[in-house]
């Protein structure tokens, strides 16, 4: 995949429901915070092509986000199949994202990865746009 996911697009949404790993920056259109990392997220796709990089306007997806309450911008979620790896703020670099990923990825059976408690899936946002 060499774009973030459109999730407008049923081709794009399925594509991305194959990969084991989903990466999700969480954003709203008015933050500038948000606006500013977009493309540094998008640049640390290249070096994951095992992950699908979706960029979330929660406002958009005002429905999916509901039961959680993001305050702070940006909030990156990390699931692997159906667990969740990582949810939380992360500072806008890259570079932090990068490691996050190296960490995750080399320990991919990690049996002290999250999941149960967190309200939202990825998997389940994408199978509502795929329709």
């Amino acid at each position: 995949m060499n774009a973030l996911v459109n999730l407008d697009d049923p081709t794009d949404v399925t594509d991305a429901l194959s990969h084991e790993w989903l990466v999700a920056c969480l954003c709203a259109e008015w933050c500038g915070t948000c606006r500013d990392y977009r493309d540094g997220f998008a640049a640390v796709q290249a070096q994951f092509p095992q992950a699908a990089f979706l960029w979330v306007d929660i406002e958009t997806h005002a429905d999916w986000a509901d039961e959680m309450d993001i305050e702070n911008f940006p909030t990156l979620m990390i699931q692997q199949g159906d667990a969740v790896r990582f949810l939380g703020t992360m500072l806008p670099y890259p570079a932090h994202l990068q490691r996050a990923l190296e960490a995750l990825f080399a320990a991919p059976d990690d049996p002290r990865r999250p999941g149960e408690a967190v309200p939202l899936d990825l998997r389940e946002l994408l199978r509502a746009q795929a329709g």
